[in-house]
């Protein structure tokens, strides 16, 4: 099995201005693209040749998990972004915000505080909890909550290459623009 680089589920400009067509043509276009291609270079001729994207994640380490956990992570961030998304999450997965953290404001605000000190390269995640509830999780590098077997609502890429061309280094910039384009659709099915 050849890994390919999945379509994005909108146009390179469809998240203006909040996120630039140029920063998509190289966070989509070469930083996603390079890690797919690696990771086809890695597991060519092996017994990883016939797994899947999510089998590989859960059973290899090093340059193979990497590779393979940032093609997972950056097709699942893509879909959290929507040019009709914004605004606030409804139903089950709202009363599970608000239950955990009081309210979407407070929510928002734990969110943004762990995502700014998420040191260094990595990603910040809302995720499902066992109990049924919701948590924010930071995770290194490549990390990934599916490598740990916890579910993944939706996450924001704090990797400088997210937001760089947009931002410069103004993480905190980029996390009040990307609010405006979170797809709560694909986190509430995520939820469910």
């Amino acid at each position: 099995m050849t890994f390919e680089l999945p379509a994005l589920p909108y146009e390179k400009n469809a998240l203006e201005p909040h996120i630039s067509s140029e920063t998509l043509e190289y966070h989509y276009g070469k930083h996603h693209q390079a890690y797919v291609t690696k990771l086809n270079d890695l597991v060519e001729g092996t017994a990883d040749a016939g797994k899947s994207l999510e089998a590989i994640i859960k059973t290899s380490a090093g340059a193979l998990f990497n590779q393979a956990a940032q093609a997972w992570n950056h097709t699942f961030f893509w879909h959290c972004l929507s040019p009709s998304g914004g605004g606030e999450p409804s139903g089950p997965l709202a009363d599970a915000i608000n239950a955990r953290f009081g309210s979407f404001d407070q929510f928002k605000e734990t969110f943004n505080t762990k995502a700014v000190s998420n040191f260094g390269s990595g990603w910040t995640w809302l995720i499902k909890t066992t109990d049924g509830g919701v948590d924010i999780i930071n995770t290194d590098d490549a990390d990934t909550p599916i490598a740990h077997d916890q579910t993944p609502l939706l996450t924001i890429d704090v990797w400088e290459h997210a937001y760089y061309l947009d931002y410069h280094n103004a993480r905190p910039k980029y996390l009040d623009a990307v609010w405006n384009v979170i797809n709560w659709e694909f986190a509430a099915q995520n939820f469910s």
